[in-house]
């Protein structure tokens, strides 16, 4: 191993530091199995699941089931959490529903076009290293954690709280987020099938309010979530309501938007088109065009 690949694995510590944090965080006042807190267990799932997938994927140096395998994890650690924690009440039913239909519709999304395109670009240059990857996988395990822990906290935990006006707003958000999220992918998708569009970048639908509708979908929907879940936090479990914030600072300053910027840059940077484009269409909250 090189020094590079040293250096970054030094992500691993704190990547699984703050994992520890946030399962401690969660864990407060909620359920136990075998005298384990149930949220920590659930966090350490969503990390080991990851681990397990990094072996042969990194062998094979394939990302093609990376998003998949986040899907399912997402997926797992919200029946695992239903199933051992106690009587799931509304609340908690809930958001483990919208939980599961997010991250069901997504991974099959993504999946299909990963497997449509024959890879994912995003990994071209960290597959083939082993440190760089399996950090990739112990941060998919960590967003998993981060992106459902409010909702995982009020799975893991005793007592019911009616669903209220909390809930309906939180519901109403996620909805609001979800289907802009579906319409946009739905959108660039048939833009990329049409053969007239083979080397063009969209510009119509909701791309025309953002240059990243499907990004701000994904933010409002996780705002959603917490908003459903925050009447029945309690003490510390309230670090749990960083969820969105977890999930706006990824996209925007690490791996969504900066690295699609900067794609799209070095593909049309300097064509009046696109130029325009981005003059006059927000990076990411829509707004309708003038």
């Amino acid at each position: 191993m090189n020094e590079s690949e040293k250096k970054r694995l030094i992500a691993l510590p704190v990547a699984l530091a703050l994992a520890f944090g946030l399962a401690w965080a969660g864990s407060q006042g909620g359920a136990r199995v075998g005298g384990v807190p149930l949220f920590g267990v659930c966090v350490a799932l969503a990390i080991v699941i990851q681990w397990g997938a990094f072996v042969p994927a990194y062998l094979g140096r394939t990302e093609r089931y990376y998003d998949l395998t986040g899907s399912l994890t997402y997926l797992t650690v919200t029946a695992v959490a239903l199933w051992l924690g106690p009587d799931p009440g509304r609340r908690a039913l809930v958001l483990g529903l919208l939980v599961a239909v997010w991250a069901g519709r997504l991974g099959s999304f993504l999946f299909m076009r990963v497997l449509a395109e024959g890879s994912d670009k995003r990994f071209d240059e960290i597959k083939t290293s082993f440190a760089r990857f399996l950090v990739a996988w112990t941060l998919q395990g960590v967003w998993v954690a981060f992106t459902m822990g409010a909702a995982l906290a009020v799975m893991t935990s005793d007592g019911s709280i009616p669903f209220g006006v909390f809930g309906w707003v939180g519901l109403t958000l996620w909805i609001a987020g979800f289907g802009l999220e579906v319409v946009a992918d739905r959108q660039k998708r048939r833009f990329r099938e049409d053969p007239a569009n083979a080397g063009r970048f969209i510009t119509t639908g909701v791309w025309a309010w953002s240059r990243h509708p499907n990004y701000f979908g994904e933010i409002v929907l996780w705002v959603g979530v917490v908003v459903v879940a925050f009447p029945a936090l309690q003490g510390w479990q309230y670090v749990t309501l960083i969820s969105p914030v977890f999930v706006t600072l990824l996209l925007t300053k690490v791996s969504g938007i900066p690295m699609l910027e900067e794609r799209a840059d070095a593909r049309w940077g300097g064509q009046p088109e696109y130029e325009a484009y981005k003059a006059a269409t927000p990076v990411l909250v829509p707004r309708p065009p003038a």
